[in-house]
C-alpha cells in the first residue's frame, strides 16, 4: 500500500481496483500485451486526482490537482499541514514510472487550473491558479527528497486557465487567463517586467462563456507563435507585439477552447536540410456554442465530431474538415512516437465544468495523418473507467500512454454521483507494443539516455532489430514532453529528423543511421526531448537527450 495513503477512508474510491492491485502484487503479474492495443490498471489510488501532469527527464511524472478539493487520500510529507487549515493532506505527488510508486509533495497555494512548462534545465516552472495562487510561480526540480518551491508574486497579472510555451531563449511566455487579456514572460528581465496587452484575447472572448481559455499555442519555425482561440487563429510576433497573419475562421463557427474544450496539435514536422517546409495544425472535437449555457440548465448538447486541419505554412491556408468516428468534448490529443495522433478521454455531450459533461467516450481513436482521407481514423480497445472533466494523458518514454484524473465535482466525490472522482492511474498501450510485432521493434544502442546535443549536431545512431529490417521504413523522431491539463498538451511537438540512409556497422552488425539535430531553437526550443527510432511504424523505447 501507499505510504501515508488513507486507503480505507470512509469513502473508498474503488474496492474493485484495489482488489486487482493486491492480486497483482501477490502473484507478481506483469502487464500482458496480447493482440493489438490494451489497457492496464497501474495504480488504483495515487491519493489525488490527476488534473495536471508533466513527464520529467528521470521518468517520473509530476501530478497535482487543487488544494481546495478537501482532504485527499494521501498525507503531506513530514507531518506538515497547510497554513491556517486542518487539511494535512497532499494535493501533489511524484509518480515513479519504474517502481509504480507515489511520493507526496507539498504545494500550498491554489494551483487549480494552472499551467506550466518543463524548462531547459529540467525544472518544471508552473504558474498561476486561483485565488491566493493566481500570482504565484512554483518550481519543481525532481530528486528523491525534492519538493515544490513557491514565489508568491512571481507574476504581474493573475493567471487562471492560461497557456504557457517555452521560447527559443529559454524563457516561457504565459498567455491569457480568465479575465486576463494580456501576456507576460518568465523569468523576468528589466525589459519584460510588465504584462503586455493582447487584443486578440479580447476579440475572441465570449462574455457569457469565454471559450478562449487555455488557448492553443505553438512556436512556429520562423520564431512567431501560432495561436488558436475560440474559432480563430493568428501568427503572432511576440517580440514586437504584432499580429502578422490572420487565418480564416474554422468552418461551422463553433468554439474549440475551454469550456467548449476540443484539443489541438501541430502535426509531425519533417526537418529537411535544416528547414521545416510544411507545418499543419489540427483541432478535434469540442462543443457547440450553446453547450456551456445549456449544460448549466441541465440540457446537454451533443459534442462536435469534426476535426479541422489547416496547413499554416501555405501562403493561402484553408481549413479541411474531417469527421471522427464519434463526437468528443474534453478529449486529449497526443502525438505518438510514430507520428500518429491518439485521441483519448472525454465525453460525447455537454461541456467542461462541474457536472456539465455526460456520456463518457471510452473508445480511443488513432489518427494517421498521412493516410488517404476516409481511412485515417482507427478505433481502439475501449477503456472501462470514464475519464471526464479534469482528466489527463501523457506519453511515457517506453511508448505507453499514462492516463489519469477525472473529477467533475468541486470536491472529492466517490459515491452517489454519475462519475466518481478517479484517483487511479492506467496505461494505454498502443498496438505498436503488441508482443506479436516485438521483432520489428528497434532497440537504440547509442546514444544512451541522458546524452547532451547541440543544435545542428550530426549524430550517428546505432540500433538493432531482431527481425528483417526494411531500411526504407526507418525514421527518427524527436518528441517534446508536454504539460497536460484540460485537454491540451502545452509545448507538445514532434519532429521527424533529417537522416541519411540506414547502413550496417561492419564491426557490430548493428544498424546505424546518421541524423541531424534541429538547427535552431525556433524549430526545437532548448531542453529535454525523447529520441525514437521508428521501423514500420513501430517505435523503439525512447532515450532522453538534452539539446542546448
Amino acid at each position: 500500500m501507499l505510504e501515508n495513503t488513507q486507503m480505507w477512508s470512509s469513502s473508498p474510491p474503488h474496492y474493485y481496483h484495489l482488489l486487482v492491485f493486491l492480486l497483482l502484487i501477490l502473484f507478481h503479474t506483469p502487464p500482458c500485451l496480447v493482440h493489438g492495443e490494451s489497457w492496464y490498471l497501474l495504480h488504483p489510488n495515487i491519493g489525488i486526482s490527476a488534473m495536471h501532469m508533466q513527464l520529467l527527464p528521470n521518468d517520473r511524472v509530476l501530478i497535482y490537482d487543487r488544494t481546495d478539493f478537501g482532504i485527499s487520500n494521501i498525507s503531506l510529507p513530514n507531518g506538515k499541514c497547510r497554513p491556517n487549515s486542518d487539511d494535512c493532506s497532499a494535493h501533489s505527488v511524484e509518480y515513479d514510472v519504474a517502481s509504480n510508486s507515489v511520493r507526496p509533495l507539498t504545494v500550498l497555494s491554489k494551483v487549480w487550473c494552472s499551467s506550466g512548462s518543463l524548462m531547459p534545465d529540467g525544472t518544471v516552472t508552473q504558474t498561476g491558479g486561483s485565488a491566493d495562487g493566481a500570482l504565484v510561480v512554483r518550481t519543481y526540480n525532481s530528486c528523491d527528497t525534492c519538493d515544490w518551491q513557491e514565489v508568491p508574486n512571481g507574476l504581474v497579472a493573475e493567471r487562471w486557465y492560461a497557456t504557457n510555451h517555452k521560447l527559443p531563449d529559454g524563457r516561457q511566455i504565459i498567455i491569457g487567463g480568465r479575465g486576463t487579456f494580456n501576456y507576460e514572460f518568465y523569468p523576468k528581465t528589466p525589459e519584460t517586467a510588465a504584462a503586455v496587452d493582447f487584443p486578440f484575447l479580447t476579440e475572441t472572448n465570449d462574455p457569457n462563456m469565454e471559450n478562449n481559455l487555455y488557448p492553443f499555442v505553438f512556436l512556429y519555425p520562423d520564431g512567431n507563435l501560432f495561436i488558436f482561440a475560440n474559432n480563430r487563429a493568428i501568427f503572432f510576433d511576440y517580440v514586437n507585439n504584432q499580429v502578422v497573419k490572420n487565418f480564416p475562421k474554422i468552418p461551422g463557427d463553433d468554439p474549440r477552447n475551454y469550456p467548449s474544450t476540443g484539443s489541438g496539435v501541430l502535426l509531425p514536422m519533417r526537418v529537411v536540410q535544416g528547414c521545416v517546409p510544411e507545418v499543419e495544425f489540427m483541432v478535434c472535437g469540442g462543443a457547440p456554442r450553446t453547450a456551456f449555457l445549456n449544460a448549466m440548465n441541465g440540457v446537454f448538447d451533443g459534442a462536435l465530431d469534426t476535426c479541422g486541419r489547416i496547413k499554416i505554412s501555405d501562403p493561402d491556408p484553408q481549413w479541411v474538415m474531417e469527421s471522427m468516428p464519434m463526437a468528443r468534448v474534453m478529449g486529449d490529443m497526443l502525438l505518438l512516437p510514430n507520428g500518429h495522433v491518439l485521441i483519448i478521454n472525454g465525453a460525447s455531450a455537454g461541456a467542461a465544468g462541474w457536472e456539465y459533461g455526460r456520456d463518457p467516450v471510452l473508445t480511443p481513436v488513432v489518427y494517421r495523418a498521412g493516410d488517404p482521407v476516409g481511412s485515417r481514423f482507427e478505433m481502439q480497445t475501449p477503456a472501462t473507467i470514464p475519464r471526464m472533466y479534469h482528466s489527463t494523458a501523457v506519453l511515457l518514454r517506453d511508448g505507453r500512454v499514462l492516463v489519469g484524473g477525472s473529477n467533475p465535482h468541486d470536491k472529492y466525490e466517490f459515491s452517489n454521483v454519475l462519475y466518481p472522482t478517479e484517483l487511479s492511474l492506467e496505461e494505454f498501450s498502443p498496438s505498436y507494443l503488441d508482443s506479436d510485432v516485438s521483432g520489428l521493434r528497434p532497440v537504440i544502442i547509442s546514444p544512451v539516455t541522458g546524452a547532451n546535443m547541440k543544435y545542428g549536431d550530426q549524430v550517428l545512431m546505432q540500433f538493432a532489430v531482431s527481425d528483417n529490417l526494411d531500411p526504407n521504413s526507418v525514421m527518427v523522431t524527436l518528441v517534446a514532453p508536454s504539460f497536460n491539463t484540460h485537454s491540451f498538451s502545452m509545448n507538445q511537438r514532434l519532429l521527424v529528423l533529417d537522416s541519411c540512409p540506414v547502413t550496417t556497422d561492419p564491426e557490430s552488425s548493428n544498424y546505424q543511421v546518421s541524423v541531424a539535430m534541429p538547427p535552431t531553437g525556433n524549430i526545437a526550443p532548448a531542453g529535454y526531448y525523447l529520441l525514437f527510432v521508428v521501423h514500420q511504424d513501430i517505435p523503439s523505447e525512447g532515450v532522453w537527450i538534452n539539446i542546448q
